[in-house]
C-alpha cells in the first residue's frame, strides 16, 4: 500500500493530510495495474482514466493519475516512450514491467484474468 505521506505535500492543509489517509489507495493501485495490464505495448493515461471511467466510475484525475507513480516505485509498470494524448500533448506510455521475461505481478493481490493470461 503507497504510504499516505506520499499522498500531500509537506505545506498542505491538515484536511489534505486526514484525506490521504483515507484514500482507498491499493484498490485504486490494482485497478490501474489491470488497466495498463490490458495493453502489453503500453498505454497512455488518457485511455487509462477513460476506462476507468467507464468500467468503475472512477472519474477523479487525480485518483487515477496519482497511481502511476507508486506503481513505477514498486517496481510494477515502466514507462516506454511517449505518444499524443487527445489534447496533442505528449504523455509517457506506460506497461507492465516484465521481469526475466515474466510479468511483474503484486505478490498478495488478487489479478484480473487479463493480467493473468498476458
Amino acid at each position: 500500500m503507497t504510504d499516505p505521506h506520499k499522498l500531500y505535500r509537506r505545506g498542505d492543509p491538515d484536511t489534505s493530510k486526514e484525506a490521504a489517509e483515507k484514500v482507498p489507495a491499493t484498490r485504486l493501485e490494482k485497478m490501474v495495474l489491470d488497466v495498463i495490464a490490458r495493453f502489453p505495448q503500453g498505454v497512455i493515461s488518457d485511455d487509462v482514466r477513460r476506462i476507468c471511467a467507464e468500467e468503475f466510475n472512477v472519474t477523479s484525475y487525480s485518483s487515477i493519475t496519482a497511481r502511476y507513480k507508486a506503481l513505477e516505485e514498486k517496481g510494477l509498470i515502466e514507462f516506454a516512450g511517449k505518444k499524443a494524448g487527445r489534447s496533442g500533448r505528449n504523455q509517457r506510455i506506460m506497461r507492465i514491467k516484465k521481469v526475466m521475461g515474466q510479468l511483474s505481478l503484486w505478490p498478495g493481490i488478487e489479478v484480473s484474468d487479463e493480467v493473468r493470461h498476458l
